[in-house]
C-alpha cells in the first residue's frame, strides 16, 4: 500500500498539471483572438478576454465529457493536447460575443417584436 503523503503529492501535481493545461491553452486563444480581431476600447479587450477565457475553459469541459477524453490527464502528452483542445473551444468564443453585442448596439432602439422578427427571418 503507498504512503499517503505521496499519493496526495501525485494528486496535486495532477491538480496544478490540469490547471496548467486549462489555463495555458485558455490564455493563448485569448492572444490569437485579439491580435486577429483587436477591440475597440478597453471594456471591449475585457470583455472579450473573459468570454475567450470561459468559452475556451467551459467548451473544453463539455468536450472532454462528451467524447470520454479523462483519461488524457495521465500523460503529459494528454495534457498537452487538453491544452490545445482548450485553445480551439476558446477561438470562437470572442466571435459569438462580438456579434451578439453588434446585434444589440445595431436593435438598441428596436422593440421586442422587432427583434423577434429579424431573428426569425435570419434562423
Amino acid at each position: 500500500m503507498p504512503e499517503p503523503t505521496s499519493s496526495g503529492v501525485a494528486g496535486a501535481v495532477a491538480y496544478k498539471a490540469i490547471g496548467g493545461a486549462a489555463a495555458g491553452g485558455a490564455a493563448l486563444a485569448s492572444i490569437v483572438v485579439m491580435l486577429m480581431t483587436p477591440p475597440r476600447s478597453k471594456r471591449e479587450w475585457a470583455v472579450g478576454l473573459i468570454s475567450t477565457v470561459v468559452t475556451g475553459i467551459g467548451g473544453g469541459a463539455i468536450t472532454v465529457q462528451y467524447f470520454g477524453l479523462h483519461d488524457w490527464v495521465q500523460s503529459v502528452t494528454g495534457l498537452m493536447a487538453l491544452g490545445g483542445l482548450i485553445f480551439g473551444c476558446g477561438l470562437p468564443g470572442w466571435a459569438i460575443v462580438r456579434w451578439v453585442f453588434n446585434f444589440i448596439e445595431k436593435n438598441r432602439d428596436a422593440s421586442i417584436d422587432d427583434v423577434a422578427k429579424e431573428v426569425k427571418e435570419v434562423l
